[in-house]
């Protein structure tokens, strides 16, 4: 393996871990691999069972591949989380026994200044998570509508100031293409009034909206969670850990859906949808990070947690 120093702390550890309820016999797929932090330890606890990974990132796949040899029984994949019906048709695996998600941006995308994920370097306008992909970050910023800039950075950023960001973007590519990062983290902080910056950056909703729309993070992202939980076996579970409220409450609305049993309209007096519960929800209000991964680990400090348990 090329010697990549793939920092990544992986987020609740011991709480996902102990939440899969893991059997030393089951299959369990890890759909946002990244470095292995998660499956490491899944792996760990496996004896006849089954790890299966996916994740766009070449990096990251050859970083598990050498984290994961002789640990246990498991199949590594090049692919987005959302086309996990492929690789299980692949593998010829019907039912899984647990399911791991770890939304958002690895610590080893966001630290790796030429990845150009974050404002804090001066690097190329990238985000891409799997650089075989063509659309960029440049693209993006150089191409999109006004209309679609807005609606970009109202979406996925929900940014109040989109307006004047948006329209700095548009007056600055006229005059030549913004292609670094730095670039743009200038016409942001160029847009807010610095009275309305607040803690840290105040380019985090832009280039989180552009990160997402470059790979397409939330597209589907309802119906895949919908779709993995049908997967599980009886007793199986399934783990979501999100970064943001865009992410959190698409995973909420969707365990909500999978635990509940008639889904009409109130006004309705007598169900007439015939909606079953399919899940119950192991965590009813979703867990987040600890004092001590807290201080440890900042990154946490956003993240939550939600499971369900297949009936």
């Amino acid at each position: 393996m090329e010697n990549i120093n793939f920092n990544h702390t992986p987020v609740m550890l011991h709480e996902c871990i102990e939440g899969l309820n893991i059997k030393s016999n089951g299959i369990y797929l890890d759909g946002t691999l990244g470095g292995a932090g998660h499956s490491t330890e899944i792996a760990k606890r496996l004896k006849d069972g089954m790890l299966i990974g996916i994740d766009k990132d070449d990096v990251a796949l050859s970083v598990s591949e050498f984290k994961l040899n002789g640990l246990c029984n498991y199949s590594l994949h090049k692919s987005d989380f959302k086309d996990y019906d492929k690789v299980l048709t692949e593998l010829n695996v019907k039912h899984l026994d647990g399911v791991l998600l770890d939304l958002g941006v690895s610590s080893y995308q966001l630290d790796t200044a030429e990845r150009g994920f974050s404002y804090r370097f001066d690097a190329p306008l990238d985000m891409r998570m799997d650089k075989t992909q063509s659309f960029t970050a440049a693209d993006v910023v150089n191409e999109y509508s006004e209309k679609e800039l807005l609606r970009v950075l109202y979406e996925y950023g929900e940014e109040r100031f989109a307006k004047n960001i948006v329209r700095n973007i548009i007056a600055n590519r006229k005059v030549k293409p913004i292609a670094t990062t730095g670039e743009l983290n200038k016409i942001v902080e160029d847009s807010i009034p610095r009275k309305f910056w607040g803690k840290g950056s105040p380019s985090k909703q832009t280039f989180q909206a552009i990160r997402i729309e470059v790979n397409g993070e939330l597209k589907g992202l309802y119906e895949c969670i919908l779709g993995m939980a049908r997967k599980l076996n009886k007793g199986g579970r399934m783990a979501v850990i999100t970064f943001h409220s865009l992410e959190d409450r698409i995973v909420k609305n969707a365990f909500k859906l999978l635990s509940s049993d008639c889904i009409c309209d109130k006004s309705i007096p007598y169900c007439v949808c015939g909606h079953k519960k399919e899940v119950i929800q192991i965590t009813h209000k979703p867990i987040t990070a600890s004092k001590d991964e807290l201080s440890n680990n900042s990154r946490s400090a956003s993240a939550k947690l939600r499971i369900i348990e297949k009936l």
